[in-house]
């Protein structure tokens, strides 16, 4: 799966849910998308629901985003085909096949409350805009 078609793919279904939930307030959703609510009550939502794990190791994990706003992705790149557009700390490059790719398994800011504040729309299309670099541009 390319990241387009997982992008494409996160956005419908990102969409769906959030049109279940239009009558609620901000803090409703987020806390609708709080991994231990959103597990039970959409466990189709996220792949890694039926295995009982998150993608990150925290406390109060968000999954409102679900990737982050930062995130860089250019799916018709020749050797990078990802990247961290503000170089976080915690972010990483791994290398599969020649191509390089980022690797934000330890980066925990999307997933957090206060972040998400600061990004939120109900629309997440709008948040991620700047993701797809090639459409992007």
């Amino acid at each position: 799966m390319t990241y387009s078609e997982w992008f494409e793919a996160h956005a419908a279904k990102h969409a769906k849910l959030m049109r279940k939930l239009e009558s609620k307030s901000m803090e409703e959703v987020l806390d609708y998308f709080e991994y231990e609510n959103l597990s039970q009550c959409e466990p189709d939502f996220c792949p890694l629901f039926a295995e009982g794990k998150k993608c990150h190791d925290m406390e109060h994990l968000n999954c409102y985003l679900c990737a982050c706003p930062e995130f860089r992705f250019d799916d018709a790149a020749p050797v990078v085909k990802s990247w961290c557009a503000i170089d976080a700390r915690a972010g990483k490059r791994f290398t599969y096949a020649g191509v390089s790719h980022q690797d934000c398994s330890d980066c925990l800011l999307p997933h957090t409350r206060g972040y998400i504040r600061k990004q939120f729309d109900r629309d997440w299309r709008r948040i991620m805009h700047r993701c797809n670099a090639h459409t992007s541009k």
